[in-house]
């Protein structure tokens, strides 16, 4: 009787091993960056600051911003009124439970610096790294921009 017990224990053991516990939907990435491209290209610099973590980095060249307040001063609020039409082209993209990233190429329309002036087209590699707070929201963590000179339309 006890050697059935536990054939019968250990049954149930390896059962509720091989059984598959509800796993959260990973995110999507692409949504993700549309939110933000959406809000960028609508200038709409509160939604990108709701959108950013509170220990955001932001990489381009030689500078590096630091903190929500000076990624969205230095970065999105100084850039914002200067570009329009940023578009993405993504080459790589990954997520799991807790992060999720797209890198690639971007383009924008580069406005003319002063009246008389031609626009101009931007472009370049990014990648854009957002990872989930402790309250489960979706956060931009790490924002890399490298551009390549100019062209002039």
């Amino acid at each position: 009787m006890k050697a059935f017990t536990w054939i019968l224990l250990a049954s149930a053991v390896a059962a509720a091993s091989c059984t598959k516990t509800a796993e959260t939907p990973a995110v999507n990435v692409q949504t993700l960056n549309q939110q933000f491209i959406g809000a960028w290209n609508a200038k709409n610099a509160i939604q990108l600051d709701t959108l950013l973590a509170d220990d955001v980095h932001f990489l381009q060249g030689e500078a590096h911003y630091q903190g929500k307040s000076e990624v969205s001063d230095k970065w999105v609020r100084a850039t914002m009124g200067t570009i329009e039409d940023l578009r993405l082209n993504v080459v790589s993209s990954g997520n799991d439970a807790q992060t999720a990233y797209e890198g690639g190429t971007y383009t924008v329309d580069v406005l003319p610096a002063a009246p008389g002036q031609p626009e101009g087209e931007g472009e370049g590699n990014f990648i854009l790294v957002w990872k989930k707070n402790v309250k489960g929201a979706w956060k931009l963590s790490y924002a890399q921009l490298e551009g390549l000179p100019v062209k002039a339309k």
